[in-house]
């Protein structure tokens, strides 16, 4: 039927009946919060991330007692990053599997101080002298004269993971992009009996330039080189689809695509071809980006709300952004 009798409008008439027909709806269950420790720092203390405007990194006091308050108000996840002393990191990242480094004590404390579903972060570069997410080695033959080994690096990646479940994470999330770490921490994990500790895979993780505010953030920033040689080319789409297939070959739980907005399309094309629970990382440049727009008055915070609800839209089933205590303290969803 074309106008006058069909007339489109008539779904738009107020706000009781956009609300009833809308077709994407966000809940504070789809979000998940990046919460950063620093081993540093003590009591109540909370550091500014200047790089992330309204973000802190946090003592293991300060960053619980916040998690609490983002419980209270409907928060259901939390995905924690760790950030140890600049001289107790190495080469082989020996600060990440240690029972009493930052991100264990953390775990530990959230799941006695909360009810949060706990998923941690699983890399090598916040915790090695040299900034990348795997062992390294001498060789001319690369862009930038290192060569970052995936399978040597696989064993650390796997003592990381187990780490953390043995601190009583509910949710691993290997983020370094190796291949065939999704299979090495699986084996790892069921060889020690945490047969339901799930893995949260970044699966399609780019090389993205979206990444800076979150490596200063947590110092984690390659010290020579970039992580190309490991992280996807963002021209790639169908690459995703292959990496998401070893993935799930290999025993994942959850997909992820990051980051979310300049990545839509791979967020629906990897939603339309698997069943797994799908995660998008709305990164920090993204965060920033928008931020920076709302302070200087080129966007109000209606922006918010329309950058999440187009991942979810896209076919996210869960997001993890920084904007989850803006839109849980302001009330922006019910």
């Amino acid at each position: 039927m074309q106008f006058p009798i069909t007339r489109m409008r008539r779904l738009r008439k107020n706000s009781k009946i956009r609300d009833i027909v809308r077709e994407t709806k966000l809940q504070k269950e789809d979000l998940i919060y990046p919460i950063y420790f620093k081993q540093e720092l003590t009591g109540d203390e909370k550091e500014e991330i200047s790089s992330l405007p309204g973000e802190y990194r946090y003592s293991l006091e300060s960053g619980v007692a916040f998690a609490k308050q983002l419980e209270e108000k409907g928060l259901r996840s939390i995905i924690v990053f760790g950030i140890p002393p600049e001289d107790e990191k190495d080469e082989i990242a020996t600060p990440d599997y240690a029972d009493t480094g930052i991100v264990q004590k953390a775990i530990r404390e959230l799941k006695k101080e909360t009810n949060l579903v706990v998923i941690s972060d699983v890399c090598l570069c916040q915790y090695t002298s040299h900034g990348h997410c795997g062992m390294i080695v001498e060789n001319d033959d690369t862009d930038d004269g290192i060569e970052i080994l995936n399978d040597e690096s696989l064993e650390y990646i796997a003592k990381v993971a187990l780490s953390h479940a043995r601190a009583g994470a509910d949710i691993v999330a290997p983020s370094d992009m190796m291949d065939g770490r999704v299979g090495a921490i699986r084996q790892a994990l069921d060889e020690n009996g945490f047969y339901n500790v799930m893995i949260m895979s970044y699966s399609a993780k780019y090389a993205s330039a979206f990444y800076e505010p979150f490596r200063q953030a947590a110092c984690s920033s390659p010290h020579k080189g970039d992580r190309k040689s490991y992280q996807m080319d963002p021209a790639n789409a169908a690459e995703a689809i292959r990496e998401c297939e070893l993935d799930v070959i290999e025993g994942c739980d959850f997909l992820m695509v990051k980051p979310a907005l300049p990545y839509l399309d791979v967020v629906r094309t990897v939603r339309d071809e698997f069943m797994l629970p799908l995660v998008a990382y709305n990164v920090s440049g993204e965060y920033a980006m928008i931020m920076a727009a709302i302070e200087k008055g080129f966007l109000t915070e209606r922006a918010i709300m329309e950058c999440l609800l187009s991942i979810k839209r896209a076919g996210a089933d869960l997001i993890i952004t920084n904007f989850a205590p803006k839109v849980l303290f302001g009330d922006m969803i019910e």
